[in-house]
């Protein structure tokens, strides 16, 4: 990346930033050219080109800048390091939510690009995902109590259904192209109560 970004201007930057999410959130990654996001941005396709050499180069730029973001929100809610599985899950939802409130484009990329099967970009972004959050949940992992479960739990099979079931979840949701936000919230919510009645040990 072209260091002559970071010398621009804050509001320019952010259209550069804003348009790019808009843009790659609509549309998977071929189809989504670099002459719309310089015109989202206001301007030309070849001063975008003088920022970011190439497209991989701007949607891998996008990504890191939405899993730092994700996690330092997910941080501040205190999602990372709690012995209560589903407590930790709880504030998790609550922290997405607000992301997703806040910066509903940034949200729709993030998951298009999760799924994304273009050759040129999955394999870059699979790894920079497990890099970023599967360091975070290992820790968490680390950190929880084994007593909170039902005797004889496989925990990390509790981690797969649990990530199948949610990630499942949101790709319906942004498929249909009309996120509700009150109606996930209550969704995952129900989710949630489920998990702990199945996974937690009875008092």
């Amino acid at each position: 990346m072209n260091e002559k970004f970071f010398s621009l201007p804050l509001e320019r930057r952010r259209a550069i930033v804003s348009a790019g999410y808009r843009v790659f959130s609509q549309n998977a990654y071929k189809n989504s050219p670099m002459s719309e996001i310089a015109a989202e941005a206001g301007i030309s396709k070849s001063l975008l080109f003088h920022y970011f050499r190439n497209k991989k180069e701007l949607y891998l730029f996008l990504w890191d800048r939405c899993a730092q973001m994700t996690i330092q929100v997910l941080t501040r809610y205190g999602c990372y390091g709690r012995l209560e599985l589903f407590e930790a899950m709880e504030r998790g939802m609550r922290a997405k939510m607000e992301l997703i409130r806040r910066y509903p484009d940034m949200a729709g990329f993030a998951v298009r690009a999760f799924y994304e099967k273009d050759p040129e970009i999955c394999a870059a972004i699979q790894e920079s995902y497990h890099r970023y959050f599967n360091f975070k949940a290992d820790q968490t992992r680390l950190n929880l109590d084994p007593d909170q479960f039902v005797p004889g739990l496989d925990v990390a099979m509790m981690y797969r259904d649990m990530y199948w079931a949610s990630e499942g979840y949101l790709w319906e949701m942004v498929q249909r192209g009309d996120v509700d936000m009150e109606r996930m919230e209550r969704d995952f919510t129900g989710l949630v109560a489920f998990w702990k009645s199945v996974y937690l040990r009875k008092e």
